[in-house]
């Protein structure tokens, strides 16, 4: 495995605590130092990806050994982290009223055990390489399980063009509506 100053365990928690605990590891951190992130949530090598990309931190990247994901963060500079909420949003209980595309960011697994009818489902970690399936006219209402991953993919969407993007909040865990399932 690769060096690091310091090593967090996140095994066996879902999103978005990797992040919530990741997050909190980074300020015992100096500049420039690599956090080591032991996690076992297949979702959180997109999730921690896009954290460290939006508050300045590098990701150095992620090593699998069987169900163990070993993820590494470079700490960046010793501004004061600011993470950015994405500003646009709709409540969850409000989008049944809303016409445009349901973009589901969620790990196939999870979409495939109960999503919102016609949702369109791109995990977060293949949005990016995925961004010709999306049009940018239309309006996209992005859902994640409890708006965290939602919040990085709306931003992700801004800055590749589109405008016409809600984050979905609070997200699936707190949906009433009928599920779809396909298992």
């Amino acid at each position: 495995m690769l060096q690091a100053n310091m090593q967090l365990d996140a095994k066996g928690l879902a999103c978005p605590m990797p992040v919530v605990k990741t997050k909190k590891a980074m300020t015992d951190l100096a500049e420039g130092q690599v956090l080591e992130v032991l996690a076992t949530d297949k979702g959180s090598k997109a999730d921690l990806a896009a954290w460290a990309s939006s508050v300045g931190h590098q990701y150095i990247g992620t090593v699998e050994d069987e169900d163990i994901l070993y993820h590494y963060i470079r700490k960046g500079n010793n501004e004061p982290e600011v993470e950015k909420a994405f500003e646009q949003t709709v409540a969850l209980k409000d989008l049944d009223t809303r016409g445009g595309m349901i973009l589901d960011v969620r790990e196939a697994a999870e979409y495939a055990f109960g999503h919102i009818n016609e949702a369109k489902s791109i995990p977060m970690g293949e949005l990016e390489s995925r961004l010709e399936e999306l049009d940018k006219n239309e309006e996209i209402y992005v859902i994640c399980r409890t708006g965290k991953r939602s919040d990085l993919a709306a931003q992700l969407l801004a800055k590749n063009g589109f405008t016409k993007v809600f984050n979905v909040l609070p997200g699936m865990n707190e949906w009433n509506g009928i599920l779809t399932k396909e298992v």
